[in-house]
């Protein structure tokens, strides 16, 4: 079976699987919850967790984390090339994504209680955070960080992403997919699914699908949708920060990834620019705090450059050491 048609049924089984999660979510919507404490409380948790409830979240995500970065392993070591069919590996992976989905399922429906009992809210969202610097980082021979200009990287800072960023990724999205119980709240059942297409991309490695423009821009950009929904969920009015933050790295960096043509470009440039004018001139953020745009992209680019300045930091620091010579 080819890559592409996985990836559409992938697509259509993610979306499934949400639906599932919604039709189910009287169970773990009954669960009684602390009163929320603020902005790092994570609410969707027991008030009194029990050694089965930490056990099997804890057990069956360190299975579900282990055994794909063991197919990540042995893909490498197998010095698998791209091609349009799915190696046996791909089908393995997608069969233990699945398992560990409906595991998931069991999980909540009898114990509720996920990662976020014992890891800090900031942990899942900051994971989630570095895969889309990661994201920058890796693209940018082909897009470049700014209108599609290079950025003269070391080589060797570009290898190193390549080579391990499936087991930073992987660890991303199953961290974050364990850290949440399957609650049918709006921003979860965004959330799950974007972890569902996640999930369904890590499972494709090897594959020319792994790689579409079109399919990893969609997985860039979802995670707009999922910020701003969040945030107009809990009532706060930050909305646009989320939209537009994004938008602004998709103006600057994602959209020079795909084949569009110049006018195209500065049609979606001038959009941006009166779409951000026109809501913070309409809305209660103001003009005044227009500024606040720029608070993702900051985010991202800044990490982008603290990880290669650590890179470099690291390099200079090893060609430092003394170099003992062979004695015969």
């Amino acid at each position: 079976m080819t890559g592409r048609r996985v990836l559409f049924l992938g697509i259509f089984v993610s979306i499934l699987l949400t639906y599932a999660i919604w039709l189910g979510g009287s169970i773990p919507a009954s669960i009684i919850k602390l009163p929320d404490q603020g902005l790092n409380w994570y609410y969707w948790k027991l008030p009194n967790p029990t050694f089965w409830s930490r056990a099997t979240a804890w057990g069956i995500y360190l299975a579900h984390q282990f055994s794909i970065w063991a197919c990540i392993l042995w893909a490498q070591r197998s010095q698998l090339k791209y091609k349009t069919a799915l190696h046996p590996i791909n089908y393995l992976m997608l069969a233990i994504n699945f398992a560990f989905i409906a595991l998931h399922f069991l999980q909540t429906y009898i114990w509720y209680d996920a990662l976020a009992q014992d890891t800090s809210i900031w942990a899942s969202q900051g994971a989630v955070v570095l895969l889309l610097v990661f994201v920058l980082i890796l693209e940018t021979p082909r897009r470049g960080l700014f209108f599609g200009n290079s950025v003269p990287f070391h080589q060797q800072f570009l290898q190193i992403i390549k080579l391990y960023h499936g087991y930073f990724f992987s660890f991303a999205a199953i961290y974050t997919f364990w850290y949440h119980p399957m609650e049918a709240t709006l921003g979860h059942l965004i959330g799950f699914l974007y972890m569902f297409l996640l999930l369904l991309q890590s499972s494709l490695i090897f594959n020319r699908t792994h790689t579409n423009r079109w399919w990893t821009f969609t997985l860039e950009i979802t995670v707009l949708l999922h910020s701003v929904v969040v945030s107009w969920m809990l009532g706060q009015s930050k909305w646009p920060t989320f939209l537009f933050g994004f938008l602004g790295i998709l103006v600057l960096t994602q959209l020079h990834g795909l084949s569009l043509g110049i006018w195209t470009k500065r049609t979606i440039y001038g959009a941006f620019l009166v779409s951000v004018l026109a809501v913070y001139g309409l809305t209660e953020r103001g003009l005044g705090r227009i500024y606040e745009v720029t608070y993702i992209p900051l985010i991202e680019f800044g990490l982008v450059g603290i990880i290669y300045l650590i890179f470099l930091l690291l390099l200079w620091t090893i060609s430092r050491l003394p170099v003992n010579p062979i004695k015969n």
